[in-house]
């Protein structure tokens, strides 16, 4: 595509995560020619480097050694594993590495349309960058379209005395190469819950202080039912809790909290995250942005500006890397001419503790809130045949159907696999079926997934006395 019909278009990107990629080779395809304007070292963005990859990696290490001495069955003995934290972090980390050459490295060398430029990025005015290089100096990039990606950071409360202690974020427990004997955890969402989970199954004494509930935007149930899972597993959950303030010292991390002292060697503070976009100069070209600093998108991805798009974390979008990544590419056909929207009514989400939480379309409240009429079922695993042959029961499945015709509208999982299974619902939604339809369908007899059908059923029968894999 030219501008002009005399040189290509020109876009910039603003960023270089998984939004920011994604964008780039779209555009690159339509003919344009890009510029990567990111402000780290390393390429990729907070996905590949400090977030989903390394953490995935880490929950999966600490599942594996719960595992040795926490399953269901007696007749298989172990002995106690012992942790090496040095070498799972070595593990862990070339293989993020080895992820961010073959997905960001590499394709950036095999695309000479796209140019790298390692630097600080800030709004002239709508058609201008000033970047300031790391090798030193500044650029003045003009450009036809741009595309800001920059992520976000993590979000710390204003706790008295707080930013003055070493505490953890993500970033710093998830590259830390020794097990703490205590840890707390500030938050009460996924990131909390994920590592504050996989640090106990290391090793760890993990007290965690939610200032809510656990996953206080989904179903009730859901927070309610997972926090006694975890306290089960040793956990010491306290809802409703924030510190009146924190300090440091040789012996550690003290919390003042209502009802006395509490003491832990470190801290990490996981209360969500804040879009990147403070030091963007955003107000020179007239974009326009949340109470939050989110730069409001429409649905195509464009903000206030016409020639200026967002994508990703930075956004007024849900912080998932497929949403980032689905809305780069959307931003990228509409700068180049084409007409894409983002449609997030069937949006999958995941949080990776164990049992997993997995959540599609509404709730029973956020359906009410919008005037529909709805009913739910729920059904529990331990009316999963697959379930119980794990001996694995702790959770449930709950579908939200619209009450005047039982068109599915929304799924929420508790269970071992519901990262696994929330698609079969998502599509299930997207489609439009009604729960008779799922409730009708194969499903093969011995998997997680059949528990959606199931549920399904629930809706017309008492599934207890149905006999096994019973259409």
């Amino acid at each position: 595509m030219t501008d002009g019909c005399t040189s290509p278009l020109h876009i910039a990107i603003i960023g270089s995560g998984s939004a920011a990629f994604a964008a780039a080779l779209r555009a690159a395809e339509a003919g344009a020619r890009v510029t990567l304007v990111e402000a780290d070292e390393r390429i990729g963005g907070t996905c590949v480097n400090v977030g989903c990859v390394p953490s995935k990696i880490m929950i999966r290490a600490a599942d594996t050694a719960w595992r040795i001495n926490h399953h269901p069955f007696p007749g298989i003995r172990a002995q106690p594993p012992v942790i090496d934290r040095p070498v799972l972090l070595a593990q862990q980390q070339e293989a993020v590495a080895m992820l961010r050459k073959a997905k960001y490295e590499n394709i950036l060398a095999a695309h000479p349309e796209i140019t790298l430029v390692h630097g600080r990025a800030r709004f002239i005015d709508p058609q201008r960058l000033q970047i300031t290089l790391h090798e030193g100096g500044e650029q003045t990039l003009t450009f036809d379209r741009c595309l800001v990606a920059t992520g976000s950071r993590p979000q710390i409360p204003d706790i008295p005395g707080l930013a003055q202690t070493p505490f953890w974020t993500s970033t710093e427990a998830l590259q830390a190469d020794q097990v703490p004997q205590q840890l707390v955890v500030l938050g009460g969402s996924a990131v909390a819950l994920e590592l504050a989970q996989a640090w106990a199954r290391l090793g760890s004494q993990v007290t965690l202080l939610a200032r809510s509930t656990l996953l206080s935007r989904e179903d009730p149930d859901i927070g309610l039912a997972l926090a006694n899972y975890l306290r089960r597993e040793g956990l010491d959950i306290r809802l409703h809790c924030v510190p009146r303030a924190i300090s440091h010292g040789p012996d550690g991390f003290r919390l003042a909290l209502d009802d006395g002292e509490l003491r832990a060697e470190q801290l990490l503070v996981a209360t969500g995250r804040h879009p990147d976009t403070d030091a963007l100069g955003l107000e020179n070209a007239g974009v326009r942005t949340n109470a939050q600093g989110a730069i409001a998108v429409d649905e195509r991805l464009q903000t206030s500006v016409p020639n200026i798009y967002a994508a990703g974390d930075c956004a007024d979008l849900p912080q998932y890397v497929y949403v980032a990544a689905a809305a780069g590419t959307r931003a990228a056909i509409n700068m180049t001419g084409g007409e894409a929207c983002l449609d997030l009514r069937t949006m999958p989400a995941v949080v990776f503790t164990d049992p997993a939480v997995a959540t599609a379309g509404l709730d029973g409240r956020q359906a009410r809130a919008q005037g529909i009429a709805v009913t739910t079922r729920t059904l529990s695993l331990a009316e999963v045949p697959r379930a119980q042959a794990n001996f694995e029961t702790d959770g449930f499945i709950k579908l939200v159907a619209r009450e005047k015709d039982g068109v599915l509208l929304g799924a929420q999982i508790l269970a071992p696999a519901a990262g696994e299974m929330i698609q079969t619902a998502v599509l299930a939604i997207h489609a439009g079926l009604t729960v008779d339809a799922i409730g009708e369908q194969l499903f093969p007899y011995l998997t997680m997934v059949e528990g959606i059908r199931l549920c399904a059923q629930t809706f017309r029968k008492d599934v207890s006395q149905l006999s096994c894999c019973a259409g």
